[in-house]
């Protein structure tokens, strides 16, 4: 016998003991305090019976989406002046780190890396000649940051019980609750920074920043979805937001 069916069992057992109780008459009949008086208007069903401590009521199994779970989040900056006509044609390269604290693989970011050069390639870059002295780097930062921890494991059955005695009588209130989904993993954020930068000069010609929050192994954001999710929006309209859509 499982634990689940022994738990239900044994909640049955408790249902039929507390109905084999004396239920005690009370004054009136059904037009008196038992129907439309206290018994079910008053201290039953709309008084101290569900309201009081003797509800053993469980809430129902209710799982709320976090609002940020899959949403994509992201911002631009572009430089003044005649340097940011530089951007979109031209050698570039490309580049990634993570810091120390929020560590990312170098086999991990290379995923990012591609897909952050296919971007460049439609934005009209030259990646061919990455190697040269002239032209632009971009330098990619990806960082990940658990939002919200995973959930522990638990039991998947759970309940309660109470008894009240009263001059009227005894009550008895039991309730199971049979939690059978499995435990989330954790909500994690995604965050892919850019920059791109003249090689001569040194100067920072556009900065953009694009996040997403997914679960942990959800086989929907893979490595790659994510990657290819965030470098699509980080480059959108490139090089500026206000610009006409690419084609």
């Amino acid at each position: 016998m499982s634990k689940i069916q022994g738990a239900v069992l044994a909640a049955s057992a408790l249902f039929l003991a507390a109905s084999a109780a004396p239920v005690l008459a009370r004054p009136g009949g059904w037009n008196g305090p038992g129907w439309n008086g206290p018994g079910w208007n008053g201290p039953g069903w709309g008084g101290p019976g569900w309201g009081s401590p003797l509800d053993t009521r469980l809430p129902p199994n209710r799982r709320f989406e976090d609002s940020r779970e899959g949403r994509i989040e992201a911002s631009h900056f572009v430089a003044e002046g005649d340097a940011a006509v530089a951007l979109g044609h031209g050698p570039v390269s490309v580049t990634s780190q993570s810091a120390q604290d929020d560590f990312m693989a170098g086999s991990d970011r290379a995923v990012y890396e591609a897909a952050v050069v296919d971007q460049l390639v439609k934005a009209g870059y030259d990646t061919t000649h990455a190697d040269s002295e002239g032209g632009q780097v971009t330098e990619l930062r990806i960082s990940r940051d658990v939002l919200v921890p995973a959930e522990v494991k638990r039991s998947p059955v759970s309940g309660s019980a109470a008894m009240e005695v009263g001059t009227r009588g005894s009550a008895y209130g039991l309730a199971v609750n049979v939690d059978m989904t499995k435990p989330r993993t954790a909500l994690v954020n995604t965050r892919l920074e850019a920059r791109i930068v003249d090689k001569a000069s040194g100067k920072v010609l556009w900065e953009g920043r694009a996040e997403v929050a997914t679960r942990d192994g959800d086989e929907k954001w893979s490595g790659h979805a994510i990657a290819s999710r965030l470098s699509e929006a980080l480059f959108d309209n490139f090089p500026r937001p206000d610009s006409p859509p690419r084609g």
